[in-house]
Protein backbone atom coordinates (compact mmCIF):
# COMPACT_ATOMS: atom_id res chain seq x y z
CA UNK A 1 0.00 0.00 0.00
CA UNK A 2 1.24 3.37 -0.67
CA UNK A 3 3.27 5.35 2.12
CA UNK A 4 1.12 8.39 3.98
CA UNK A 5 3.54 12.03 4.25
CA UNK A 6 4.19 12.37 7.58
CA UNK A 7 1.64 14.08 9.65
CA UNK A 8 1.88 17.70 10.88
CA UNK A 9 2.54 17.66 15.35
CA UNK A 10 -0.71 17.23 16.70
CA UNK A 11 -2.59 16.62 13.57
CA UNK A 12 -3.79 13.53 11.91
CA UNK A 13 -1.70 11.47 9.27
CA UNK A 14 -2.91 12.46 5.84
CA UNK A 15 -5.61 10.10 4.34
CA UNK A 16 -3.74 8.20 1.31
CA UNK A 17 -5.78 6.10 -1.21
CA UNK A 18 -5.67 2.68 -1.01
CA UNK A 19 -4.80 2.42 2.92
CA UNK A 20 -5.80 -0.83 3.04
CA UNK A 21 -5.63 -4.24 2.92
CA UNK A 22 -5.55 -6.43 0.22
CA UNK A 23 -3.19 -7.75 -2.98
CA UNK A 24 -4.23 -5.41 -5.83
CA UNK A 25 -4.56 -1.58 -5.63
CA UNK A 26 -8.67 -2.17 -6.58
CA UNK A 27 -8.71 -4.54 -3.91
CA UNK A 28 -7.83 -2.10 -1.05
CA UNK A 29 -9.66 0.61 -1.97
CA UNK A 30 -12.22 -1.39 -2.26
CA UNK A 31 -11.12 -2.20 1.23
CA UNK A 32 -11.06 1.48 2.04
CA UNK A 33 -14.25 2.47 0.95
CA UNK A 34 -16.38 -0.12 3.22
CA UNK A 35 -13.64 0.83 5.85
CA UNK A 36 -15.05 4.58 5.45
CA UNK A 37 -18.57 3.40 5.41
CA UNK A 38 -18.24 1.70 8.79
CA UNK A 39 -16.22 4.18 10.16
CA UNK A 40 -19.03 6.25 9.70
CA UNK A 41 -21.74 4.22 10.67
CA UNK A 42 -19.95 3.88 13.73
CA UNK A 43 -18.95 7.52 14.73
CA UNK A 44 -22.43 8.23 13.86
CA UNK A 45 -23.80 5.84 15.87
CA UNK A 46 -21.51 7.34 19.19
CA UNK A 47 -22.41 10.44 18.60
CA UNK A 48 -26.50 9.57 18.48
CA UNK A 49 -25.88 7.53 21.65
CA UNK A 50 -24.43 10.56 23.61
CA UNK A 51 -27.31 13.06 22.17
CA UNK A 52 -29.80 9.92 23.63
CA UNK A 53 -28.00 10.01 27.27
CA UNK A 54 -27.80 13.62 27.29
CA UNK A 55 -31.65 13.64 26.66
CA UNK A 56 -32.66 10.98 28.69
CA UNK A 57 -30.30 12.15 32.34
CA UNK A 58 -32.15 16.03 31.33
CA UNK A 59 -35.78 14.38 31.51
CA UNK A 60 -34.56 12.59 34.78
CA UNK A 61 -33.06 15.59 36.80
CA UNK A 62 -36.36 17.67 35.59
CA UNK A 63 -38.47 15.09 36.74
CA UNK A 64 -36.30 15.34 40.12
CA UNK A 65 -36.72 18.73 40.23
CA UNK A 66 -40.19 18.74 39.79
CA UNK A 67 -41.38 16.01 41.95
CA UNK A 68 -40.20 17.73 45.06
CA UNK A 69 -43.00 20.67 45.79
CA UNK A 70 -40.36 22.80 48.10
CA UNK A 71 -38.03 23.11 44.36
CA UNK A 72 -40.73 23.24 42.02
CA UNK A 73 -41.43 27.04 41.90
CA UNK A 74 -39.12 29.79 42.17
CA UNK A 75 -35.38 30.96 41.99
CA UNK A 76 -34.06 27.48 43.39
CA UNK A 77 -36.75 25.19 40.42
CA UNK A 78 -35.42 27.68 37.76
CA UNK A 79 -31.53 27.46 38.77
CA UNK A 80 -32.19 23.47 39.27
CA UNK A 81 -33.59 23.52 35.32
CA UNK A 82 -31.27 25.98 34.32
CA UNK A 83 -28.69 23.81 35.33
CA UNK A 84 -29.53 20.32 34.15
CA UNK A 85 -30.26 22.29 30.31
CA UNK A 86 -26.38 22.89 30.77
CA UNK A 87 -25.65 19.93 31.37
CA UNK A 88 -27.20 18.74 28.31
CA UNK A 89 -25.84 21.72 26.36
CA UNK A 90 -22.52 20.34 27.22
CA UNK A 91 -22.43 16.76 26.94
CA UNK A 92 -23.93 17.36 23.05
CA UNK A 93 -21.42 20.51 22.00
CA UNK A 94 -18.77 17.30 23.24
CA UNK A 95 -20.34 14.50 20.86
CA UNK A 96 -20.82 16.86 18.32
CA UNK A 97 -17.09 18.16 18.62
CA UNK A 98 -15.74 14.32 18.81
CA UNK A 99 -18.17 13.71 15.80
CA UNK A 100 -17.02 16.84 13.34
CA UNK A 101 -13.57 15.44 14.12
CA UNK A 102 -13.91 12.38 12.97
CA UNK A 103 -16.25 13.56 9.82
CA UNK A 104 -13.57 16.07 8.85
CA UNK A 105 -11.50 13.16 8.65
CA UNK A 106 -13.69 10.72 6.83
CA UNK A 107 -14.43 13.91 4.19
CA UNK A 108 -10.45 14.41 3.75
CA UNK A 109 -10.14 10.26 3.07
CA UNK A 110 -13.46 10.69 0.56
CA UNK A 111 -11.84 13.46 -1.56
CA UNK A 112 -8.79 11.35 -1.94
CA UNK A 113 -10.05 8.18 -2.70
CA UNK A 114 -12.90 9.31 -4.86
CA UNK A 115 -10.08 10.77 -7.23
CA UNK A 116 -8.34 6.86 -7.20
CA UNK A 117 -11.42 5.22 -7.93
CA UNK A 118 -11.32 2.92 -11.03
CA UNK A 119 -14.36 3.19 -13.70
CA UNK A 120 -16.52 0.32 -12.12
CA UNK A 121 -16.25 2.43 -8.44
CA UNK A 122 -16.19 5.81 -10.02
CA UNK A 123 -18.66 8.26 -10.34
CA UNK A 124 -20.14 9.07 -13.87
CA UNK A 125 -18.36 12.92 -13.70
CA UNK A 126 -14.85 11.40 -12.44
CA UNK A 127 -12.21 11.88 -15.03
CA UNK A 128 -11.70 8.42 -15.03
CA UNK A 129 -14.21 8.22 -17.76
CA UNK A 130 -12.42 10.53 -19.89
CA UNK A 131 -9.30 8.07 -20.78
CA UNK A 132 -11.67 4.73 -20.14
CA UNK A 133 -10.44 1.77 -22.40
CA UNK A 134 -12.29 -1.65 -22.20
CA UNK A 135 -11.08 -3.34 -19.67
CA UNK A 136 -8.88 -6.95 -20.29
CA UNK A 137 -10.91 -8.45 -16.72
CA UNK A 138 -13.69 -8.40 -14.61
CA UNK A 139 -13.70 -6.19 -11.32
CA UNK A 140 -14.82 -7.16 -8.05
CA UNK A 141 -17.52 -4.56 -7.22
CA UNK A 142 -19.72 -2.08 -8.94
CA UNK A 143 -20.46 1.17 -7.51
CA UNK A 144 -23.99 1.07 -7.85
CA UNK A 145 -25.02 4.09 -6.18
CA UNK A 146 -23.99 6.38 -3.01
CA UNK A 147 -24.77 6.18 0.64
CA UNK A 148 -24.98 9.12 3.35
CA UNK A 149 -26.49 10.05 6.76
CA UNK A 150 -28.23 13.42 7.74
CA UNK A 151 -25.58 14.60 9.94
CA UNK A 152 -23.38 15.80 6.90
CA UNK A 153 -25.38 15.04 4.00
CA UNK A 154 -22.39 16.15 1.91
CA UNK A 155 -20.30 12.65 2.88
CA UNK A 156 -21.50 10.51 0.28
CA UNK A 157 -19.89 7.18 0.60
CA UNK A 158 -19.91 5.02 -2.54
CA UNK A 159 -22.46 1.52 -2.32
CA UNK A 160 -20.25 -0.72 -3.88
CA UNK A 161 -21.66 -4.58 -4.62
CA UNK A 162 -19.26 -7.69 -5.73
CA UNK A 163 -19.22 -8.88 -9.07
CA UNK A 164 -20.87 -11.22 -10.49
CA UNK A 165 -23.95 -10.07 -8.67
CA UNK A 166 -25.62 -12.02 -5.80
CA UNK A 167 -28.78 -10.51 -5.93
CA UNK A 168 -30.54 -8.87 -8.63
CA UNK A 169 -31.76 -5.30 -8.65
CA UNK A 170 -35.01 -4.10 -8.27
CA UNK A 171 -35.13 0.01 -9.31
CA UNK A 172 -38.82 0.65 -7.30
CA UNK A 173 -40.64 3.23 -9.69
CA UNK A 174 -43.28 3.35 -7.16
CA UNK A 175 -43.88 6.29 -4.68
CA UNK A 176 -41.11 6.48 -2.56
CA UNK A 177 -40.64 8.14 1.04
CA UNK A 178 -38.35 11.09 0.29
CA UNK A 179 -39.26 14.28 0.03
CA UNK A 180 -38.52 15.22 -3.66
CA UNK A 181 -40.94 12.38 -4.55
CA UNK A 182 -43.79 14.11 -3.64
CA UNK A 183 -42.96 16.79 -6.55
CA UNK A 184 -42.62 13.94 -9.27
CA UNK A 185 -45.45 12.26 -10.93
CA UNK A 186 -45.87 8.86 -11.52
CA UNK A 187 -44.78 9.13 -15.28
CA UNK A 188 -41.95 11.13 -14.41
CA UNK A 189 -40.81 8.79 -11.44
CA UNK A 190 -41.50 5.78 -14.00
CA UNK A 191 -38.99 7.72 -16.31
CA UNK A 192 -36.28 8.31 -14.11
CA UNK A 193 -36.20 4.52 -12.53
CA UNK A 194 -35.64 3.24 -16.22
CA UNK A 195 -32.94 5.96 -16.26
CA UNK A 196 -31.54 4.47 -13.62
CA UNK A 197 -31.84 1.31 -15.23
CA UNK A 198 -29.81 2.19 -18.20
CA UNK A 199 -26.96 3.71 -16.12
CA UNK A 200 -26.53 0.66 -14.20
CA UNK A 201 -26.61 -1.47 -17.14
CA UNK A 202 -24.24 0.45 -19.54
CA UNK A 203 -21.64 0.72 -16.25
CA UNK A 204 -21.88 -2.98 -15.90
CA UNK A 205 -21.51 -3.26 -20.04
CA UNK A 206 -18.38 -1.10 -19.77
CA UNK A 207 -16.66 -2.84 -17.05
CA UNK A 208 -16.84 -6.60 -18.02
CA UNK A 209 -14.09 -7.41 -20.91
CA UNK A 210 -15.99 -7.60 -24.45
CA UNK A 211 -17.89 -10.47 -25.28
CA UNK A 212 -18.13 -11.32 -21.06
CA UNK A 213 -21.41 -9.87 -21.04
CA UNK A 214 -24.83 -9.64 -22.13
CA UNK A 215 -27.94 -7.70 -22.13
CA UNK A 216 -31.71 -8.09 -22.66
CA UNK A 217 -34.27 -5.80 -22.16
CA UNK A 218 -38.17 -6.90 -21.74
CA UNK A 219 -40.32 -3.92 -22.15
CA UNK A 220 -43.96 -5.22 -23.05
CA UNK A 221 -45.78 -1.99 -23.76
CA UNK A 222 -42.56 -0.26 -25.27
CA UNK A 223 -42.87 2.38 -22.98
CA UNK A 224 -38.42 2.60 -22.77
CA UNK A 225 -37.93 3.57 -25.93
CA UNK A 226 -36.93 7.17 -24.70
CA UNK A 227 -34.26 5.56 -22.01
CA UNK A 228 -33.05 2.77 -24.18
CA UNK A 229 -32.22 4.50 -26.82
CA UNK A 230 -27.80 5.25 -25.44
CA UNK A 231 -28.07 1.32 -25.29
CA UNK A 232 -29.91 0.88 -28.86
CA UNK A 233 -28.13 3.47 -30.61
CA UNK A 234 -24.51 2.43 -29.92
CA UNK A 235 -25.24 -1.44 -30.45
CA UNK A 236 -24.80 -1.98 -26.62
CA UNK A 237 -28.06 -3.85 -26.95
CA UNK A 238 -27.73 -5.94 -29.67
CA UNK A 239 -31.51 -7.32 -30.15
CA UNK A 240 -34.48 -4.60 -29.72
CA UNK A 241 -36.88 -5.46 -26.39
CA UNK A 242 -39.07 -7.69 -25.86
CA UNK A 243 -42.25 -6.58 -26.70
CA UNK A 244 -45.41 -8.08 -25.76
CA UNK A 245 -46.55 -11.35 -23.98
CA UNK A 246 -45.28 -13.32 -26.85
CA UNK A 247 -41.90 -11.57 -26.60
CA UNK A 248 -41.87 -11.88 -22.73
CA UNK A 249 -42.13 -15.17 -23.08
CA UNK A 250 -39.85 -15.72 -25.67
CA UNK A 251 -37.13 -14.14 -23.55
CA UNK A 252 -38.17 -15.74 -19.98
CA UNK A 253 -38.33 -19.36 -21.87
CA UNK A 254 -34.71 -18.86 -23.37
CA UNK A 255 -32.96 -17.67 -20.44
CA UNK A 256 -34.99 -20.19 -18.20
CA UNK A 257 -33.09 -22.79 -20.69
CA UNK A 258 -30.01 -21.29 -20.40
CA UNK A 259 -29.84 -21.62 -16.49
CA UNK A 260 -31.39 -25.24 -16.49
CA UNK A 261 -28.62 -26.58 -19.12
CA UNK A 262 -26.06 -24.59 -17.30
CA UNK A 263 -27.39 -25.83 -13.94
CA UNK A 264 -27.01 -29.18 -15.49
CA UNK A 265 -23.32 -29.14 -16.69
CA UNK A 266 -22.06 -27.77 -13.61
CA UNK A 267 -23.51 -30.65 -11.46
CA UNK A 268 -22.53 -33.10 -13.66
CA UNK A 269 -19.25 -31.53 -14.42
CA UNK A 270 -19.53 -31.70 -18.15
CA UNK A 271 -19.35 -27.95 -18.67
CA UNK A 272 -17.56 -28.31 -21.75
CA UNK A 273 -20.48 -30.13 -23.56
CA UNK A 274 -23.01 -27.78 -23.26
CA UNK A 275 -24.85 -26.53 -26.55
CA UNK A 276 -22.44 -24.82 -28.96
CA UNK A 277 -25.16 -21.96 -29.62
CA UNK A 278 -25.59 -21.34 -25.71
CA UNK A 279 -24.17 -17.54 -24.52
CA UNK A 280 -21.93 -18.68 -21.62
CA UNK A 281 -21.36 -14.65 -20.75
CA UNK A 282 -23.12 -13.15 -17.63
CA UNK A 283 -26.62 -11.98 -18.41
CA UNK A 284 -28.61 -9.18 -17.56
CA UNK A 285 -32.44 -9.31 -18.02
CA UNK A 286 -34.06 -5.67 -17.55
CA UNK A 287 -37.56 -6.06 -17.03
CA UNK A 288 -40.02 -2.98 -17.24
CA UNK A 289 -43.09 -2.26 -16.19
CA UNK A 290 -43.85 -6.12 -14.41
CA UNK A 291 -46.07 -7.14 -14.26
CA UNK A 292 -47.44 -6.08 -17.72
CA UNK A 293 -47.58 -8.45 -20.41
CA UNK A 294 -47.12 -11.33 -17.77
CA UNK A 295 -49.07 -14.41 -17.50
CA UNK A 296 -48.70 -17.00 -14.58
CA UNK A 297 -46.16 -19.07 -16.49
CA UNK A 298 -43.89 -16.14 -16.86
CA UNK A 299 -44.16 -14.47 -13.67
CA UNK A 300 -43.34 -18.24 -12.17
CA UNK A 301 -40.05 -18.54 -14.88
CA UNK A 302 -39.12 -14.83 -13.29
CA UNK A 303 -38.97 -15.44 -10.18
CA UNK A 304 -37.29 -19.12 -11.23
CA UNK A 305 -34.94 -16.56 -12.86
CA UNK A 306 -34.33 -14.42 -9.58
CA UNK A 307 -33.52 -17.30 -7.27
CA UNK A 308 -31.56 -19.63 -9.45
CA UNK A 309 -30.28 -17.45 -12.05
CA UNK A 310 -27.81 -15.64 -10.61
CA UNK A 311 -25.32 -18.75 -9.24
CA UNK A 312 -25.36 -19.52 -13.33
CA UNK A 313 -24.47 -15.95 -14.62
CA UNK A 314 -28.67 -15.05 -14.86
CA UNK A 315 -28.86 -11.90 -13.43
CA UNK A 316 -32.29 -9.76 -12.72
CA UNK A 317 -33.42 -5.76 -12.99
CA UNK A 318 -36.75 -4.98 -12.57
CA UNK A 319 -38.40 -2.01 -13.13
CA UNK A 320 -41.55 -2.14 -11.06
CA UNK A 321 -43.72 -0.50 -9.02
CA UNK A 322 -44.87 -2.92 -6.25
CA UNK A 323 -48.63 -1.59 -6.27
CA UNK A 324 -48.90 -2.92 -9.79
CA UNK A 325 -48.63 -6.49 -8.50
CA UNK A 326 -51.02 -5.84 -5.68
CA UNK A 327 -53.31 -8.55 -6.79
CA UNK A 328 -50.57 -11.18 -7.22
CA UNK A 329 -50.87 -11.29 -2.88
CA UNK A 330 -48.17 -12.94 -0.48
CA UNK A 331 -47.40 -14.81 -3.51
CA UNK A 332 -44.67 -12.48 -4.91
CA UNK A 333 -43.26 -11.80 -1.62
CA UNK A 334 -40.09 -14.03 -1.78
CA UNK A 335 -39.70 -12.42 -5.78
CA UNK A 336 -39.60 -8.45 -3.99
CA UNK A 337 -37.39 -9.73 -1.22
CA UNK A 338 -34.51 -11.62 -3.52
CA UNK A 339 -33.81 -8.17 -5.25
CA UNK A 340 -31.64 -5.62 -3.85
CA UNK A 341 -34.64 -2.53 -3.73
CA UNK A 342 -32.87 0.38 -4.92
CA UNK A 343 -34.92 3.93 -5.54
CA UNK A 344 -34.42 6.52 -8.95
CA UNK A 345 -34.85 9.30 -6.02
CA UNK A 346 -32.86 9.54 -2.82
CA UNK A 347 -34.50 7.37 -0.40
CA UNK A 348 -33.69 6.75 3.59
CA UNK A 349 -34.52 2.76 3.02
CA UNK A 350 -31.42 1.30 3.32
CA UNK A 351 -29.68 -0.20 6.88
CA UNK A 352 -26.27 -0.93 7.65
CA UNK A 353 -25.45 -4.59 9.02
CA UNK A 354 -23.32 -2.77 11.97
CA UNK A 355 -25.38 -0.14 13.93
CA UNK A 356 -28.84 0.10 11.39
CA UNK A 357 -28.88 3.02 10.63
CA UNK A 358 -31.16 4.51 7.99
CA UNK A 359 -29.27 5.26 5.21
CA UNK A 360 -30.27 7.67 2.42
CA UNK A 361 -30.02 5.96 -0.84
CA UNK A 362 -28.99 8.19 -3.99
CA UNK A 363 -28.51 6.15 -7.50
CA UNK A 364 -25.21 6.97 -9.77
CA UNK A 365 -26.22 8.70 -12.93
CA UNK A 366 -24.84 10.83 -15.57
CA UNK A 367 -24.61 14.49 -14.51
CA UNK A 368 -27.32 16.23 -16.54
CA UNK A 369 -26.15 17.54 -19.76
CA UNK A 370 -23.21 15.00 -19.60
CA UNK A 371 -22.34 13.25 -22.83
CA UNK A 372 -20.50 10.81 -20.63
CA UNK A 373 -23.03 7.82 -20.75
CA UNK A 374 -23.57 8.37 -24.51
CA UNK A 375 -19.41 8.05 -25.11
CA UNK A 376 -18.76 5.10 -22.81
CA UNK A 377 -21.36 2.95 -24.71
CA UNK A 378 -20.24 4.36 -27.68
CA UNK A 379 -16.58 3.09 -26.99
CA UNK A 380 -18.61 -0.70 -26.02
CA UNK A 381 -20.67 -1.06 -29.30
CA UNK A 382 -17.05 -0.13 -31.10
CA UNK A 383 -15.69 -2.55 -29.66
CA UNK A 384 -18.53 -5.24 -29.58
CA UNK A 385 -18.41 -4.67 -33.41
CA UNK A 386 -14.58 -5.47 -33.64
CA UNK A 387 -15.07 -8.85 -32.13
CA UNK A 388 -17.59 -9.40 -34.22
CA UNK A 389 -20.75 -9.66 -31.03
Amino acid sequence: APAAPPAEPGRPAPPVAGDATGWTMNERLYNQVWGMFEDLARSTAAYRSAVDFAESRLERELDKALSDPRTRVGPAADAAREEARAKRADLVDQARAVLDRDLAQLVAESEVVEHALPPAFARWDSPVWQGFQMPLETPMALRIGDLHLPERPDLRIPMLVRLPLERGLWIDSGRASAREAGLVDSAELRRRAMETAVAQAARLLAVYPVGDFSLHVIDPAGAAGTALAPLLGSGALRDAPAAGAKGVSETLQRLTRRVDLVQMAVRSGAVDSLPPDLDTAEQLLIVNDFPHGFDDRAVTQLRYLADEGPAVGVHLMMVADREDARAYGPVLDPLWRALLRITPLPDDHLADPWVGHAWTYEPSLAPAGSEVLRQVLHQVGQARRAYGI
